[in-house]
């Protein structure tokens, strides 16, 4: 074992070490979400591994080009400088990985760390490295080994190039034919049956207004474990009438699982069957939510507006995929857009249908892929034809082709984390304190409003990190992003990268955790509520915020 550690330090190469080690000290930086030493160790080793490649194939370029280097007596000068130079950054970044992670803890509200466990991070780097240089060394021996096949055939350089491409083909091959679909297979099952789990403490609902009470066409079984805590959970009209000292309705909460039919568009049907059965279309409010991708909808999301409305407010939502969004997006990226079209286009038909001054006022909502594919399955011709009165769609993520149109829209003057576009009239976008600058132009027939945190990765990640800054990460920064981030090429966006996974481990109102208060003002832009005082409106905050605490629902279970 240790003749072939020896072996791998004299084949490495320098300048890749040195790359490696400007990468390492890069990674140890703060960027939107605070990281473990575990996760750091992590990062930080795929961060060496990818400085150390860029150096090994700079290297190589230079000399096929046959470019002049360094004298040996330079060298012998240069090469150690250099070498201490980087280690001694190295370890400086080390030591102020504490406050780094702990500029990022202050402005999401978190409590400082006492160290950042350096060696520890130093230790899982190192592994990670020797790990990833080992798959790649070995993927290259692969490709030596076909090209080598070529030689009797094809010239060198050729055999070379064509052993490459013929390894990268077999190897991608197998990844997404052979193992991406046995690993979609097994977690798809696993999720299913996690999903079919009847709750002890869910109990079945027994008014009619929600599905899967014996009322419903809808079987409580065949909900799925989303299902049932979105019908179960919620106010009840006696907790509405309660708060708003009035006589207050029942809130209509509908939902269709997988089991309930083999297709989207059967699922789809069978909840506009239950709007029907509960005189949905006779509401003052109908809200079509895309869900993330298990199923969950975010409690968060629909409580308030329950109350702002006196409980006079339908919402219906259709289960595409028993995968968190992540999985859903990479095993199933179209299950989710056929499921919101289906459920969106079935109900909008009926909808239109009706006298414009006696059906509900209709929104969507989504949060995550939820927002995402609401955003995909509304078209401009449902807007411009009948169009529905407005949206919320909360923490969009990147590859939204809606939400990046219209940030890339913005007025020069707004930042990307909160744009303004067209004035706001017809969309603007929010934060924890509201749209930028407090716009207070009129509003236009149709409102459409983006709740998105600038600490959300899963929002603000772009490929272009690779190799330039964003627009986000300058002055002026959002006001849960650290002071101290600064952008790096290569690194940035693979500290991004794994922020996305981490957006939902941060408290409430940061991240990828969307906030009951900050749903609500949301909502009172879009529904035009104007009959709440600062008063109310403050006071139904803290009853919201109170349930959320209370865990009513409130766990976040899988954007």
């Amino acid at each position: 074992m240790k003749t072939r550690f020896r072996g791998f330090l004299r084949s490495a190469c320098g300048f890749g070490l040195l790359i490696g080690l400007l990468f390492f000290a890069a990674s140890l930086t703060p960027s939107l979400i605070p990281r473990n030493y575990v996760v750091q160790g992590v990062l930080s080793g795929i961060a060496f591994s990818a400085g150390y490649g860029i150096g090994v194939l700079l290297r190589g370029l230079w000399r096929y080009l046959e470019l002049p280097g360094l004298s040996a007596a330079a060298s012998r000068v240069v090469a150690p400088m250099t070498g201490i130079a980087c280690l001694v950054l190295a370890a400086l970044a080390l030591y102020h990985t504490k406050s780094w992670q702990n500029s990022v803890r202050s402005v999401l509200g978190m409590d400082p760390v006492e160290t950042g466990y350096p060696f520890s991070v130093s230790l899982i780097a190192v592994v990670v490295f020797v790990v990833v240089i080992a798959l790649a060394r070995g993927l290259i021996g692969f490709g030596t080994k076909l090209a080598h096949k070529f030689y009797d055939r094809l010239p060198r350089r050729i055999s070379i190039v064509a052993g490459v491409a013929v390894a990268g083909f077999l190897t991608i091959t197998l990844t997404n034919g052979v193992l991406v679909e046995y690993t979609f297979r097994l977690l798809d099952r696993s999720f299913q049956q996690y999903d079919a789990l009847i709750e002890p403490d869910r109990p079945q609902p027994l008014i009619s207004e929600r599905s899967g009470s014996t009322a419903s066409y809808l079987d409580w079984r065949e909900l799925g474990r989303a299902g049932r805590e979105f019908v179960a959970s919620g106010p009840t009209a006696a907790d509405i009438a309660q708060f708003n000292e009035t006589v207050a309705r029942e809130p209509i909460r509908l939902y269709a699982g997988l089991q309930v039919a083999d297709s989207a568009q059967q699922r789809a049907q069978l909840l506009l069957d239950e709007l029907i059965r509960v005189n949905a279309f006779e509401r003052s409010a109908l809200v079509i939510i895309t869900p993330t991708g298990t199923g969950w909808v975010d409690p968060a999301a629909m409580d308030g507006l329950e109350y702002l409305l006196n409980g006079d407010v339908a919402s219906v939502a259709l289960q595409y995929s028993y995968l968190n969004s992540p999985m859903a997006l990479v095993f199933q990226p179209e299950s989710g857009l056929e499921s919101a079209q289906a459920l969106f286009q079935t109900v909008y038909g009926y909808w239109k249908e009706l006298a414009a001054d006696e059906r509900p006022k209709l929104y969507l909502h989504g949060l995550s892929l939820g927002a995402f594919n609401s955003q995909r399955a509304l078209t401009l011709l449902d807007i411009l034809d009948d169009p529905i009165n407005g949206a919320v769609w909360s923490g969009p993520p990147f590859p939204s082709q809606l939400w990046r149109s219209l940030t890339n829209k913005r007025s020069p003057d707004s930042p990307e984390w909160l744009p303004v576009v067209e004035d706001g009239r017809f969309v603007r976008f929010m934060n924890q304190n509201g749209t930028f600058n407090r716009q207070s132009d009129p509003w236009g027939n149709v409102r459409f409003v983006f709740l998105q945190y600038a600490s959300d990765a899963i929002t603000f990640f772009e490929r272009s990190l690779l190799y330039q800054e964003a627009d986000w990460m300058k002055e002026p920064r959002g006001p849960d992003v650290s002071p101290s981030l600064e952008w790096y090429p290569v690194v940035s966006m693979l500290q991004v990268l794994i922020d996305m996974p981490l957006s939902d481990t941060v408290p409430m109102g940061y991240g990828h955790v969307y906030s009951p208060e900050d749903y609500l003002d949301a909502w009172i832009e879009v529904a035009a509520i104007d009959n709440w005082s600062p008063d109310r409106v403050q006071a139904l905050k803290t009853l919201l915020m109170k349930r959320s605490q209370q865990g009513d629902g409130y766990e976040y279970r899988g954007g």
